[in-house]
């Protein structure tokens, strides 16, 4: 996957700066996440890395993808079949909302808990880290009651980790040392 990853950076980029120059981030992640979903289809996806040609492939690509690419879109799934990467798609788009996500100022967090948080929890948490982290905050939230209690949020490098299992480990830890 990491192949993909390297592939799929420079396509992001250029969709990104495209959009961001033509005021059109929210269409081309729309455009790129339909894209994503058709480079995902099981009879897709075998026919990008099967020995089609780069017409045939860009032809039924914008095919399926019809109405919900402008001319643009278009242009960048052609120029993506003749370089033969459209089986990059689905890491394009990850890429290309990584660099939407950072333009915007915006982090995505991933908050695991020991039971569900209420909204004034969740609410405490995001202020925080909006402050700490001076971007705005998306949480998706989730339950592990293994956790004991407490909470570990993760965002980007940043992990907090406040919960009883990770304090025992840590105290386990310095013991043993």
């Amino acid at each position: 996957m990491s192949d993909l990853t390297t592939i799929a950076r420079p396509y992001a980029k250029a969709a990104f700066d495209f959009a961001v120059e033509n005021k059109q981030l929210d269409q081309w992640s729309q455009m790129l996440a339909f894209a994503a979903e058709v480079a995902n289809n099981e009879q897709i996806h075998e026919l990008l890395t099967s020995s089609v040609s780069a017409e045939k492939l860009a032809e039924i690509v914008i095919a399926v993808c019809g109405e919900q690419f402008d001319a643009n879109g278009q242009n960048f799934l052609k120029v993506m079949a003749e370089n033969g990467r459209l089986r990059a798609l689905p890491a394009v788009f990850e890429a290309f909302m990584t660099l939407k996500r950072e333009h915007e100022q915006e982090v995505d967090v991933e908050v695991i808990s020991a039971t569900k948080l209420t909204k004034k929890q969740q609410d405490d948490i995001s202020k925080k880290l909006a402050e700490r982290l001076e971007r705005k905050i998306q949480l998706n939230c989730s339950v592990d009651a293994a956790l004991i209690a407490g909470v570990i949020i993760r965002a980007g490098d940043l992990v907090i980790d406040n919960s009883a299992r990770g304090r025992l480990t840590r105290l386990s830890d310095a013991l043993m040392s």
